[in-house]
């Protein structure tokens, strides 16, 4: 099994915030195991957002992402492809990995590897109901 890591932020119904790092051989049913946690305590999760200025190539390489590929699978040429057509301007293609590899850590994509590369799915939280 592969190292990943997991990070879940919420908040239980008095407003308190918390954060569990998983980090390691994480299997489904660990990551269960922290759901079930989570619901014990009362937390809901929220949809991760990026932090940065609209104008900032993060923001408009998230934006493009949630935009041109809400439900599927996507390389980094293709978001290249997609970010040159949409802002007529270009972005070189280490750019591109740079952002999509800190998207990726940060929990908002995810990433597999493939024999021609990486391939990226949005990740969709969905808050959970009491």
């Amino acid at each position: 099994m592969t190292r990943r890591r997991i990070k879940i932020e919420f908040t239980d119904e008095d407003g308190g915030r918390y954060t569990i790092s998983l980090d390691g051989s994480i299997s489904r049913e660990k990551v269960l195991k922290v759901v079930d946690l989570v619901d014990i305590m009362g937390g809901s999760e929220e949809e991760p957002q990026p932090v940065a200025s609209k104008d900032s190539k993060f923001y408009k390489i998230y934006d493009l992402i949630e935009r041109k590929f809400p439900l599927g699978s996507f390389a980094s040429p293709d978001l290249l492809e997609a970010y040159e057509d949409q802002f007529n301007k270009p972005i070189r293609m280490s750019t591109v990995s740079t952002y999509l590899a800190r998207l990726s850590e940060k929990g908002l994509l995810k990433r597999q590897k493939t024999p021609d590369g990486w391939m990226y799915r949005r990740v969709r939280i969905s808050p959970t109901t009491p």
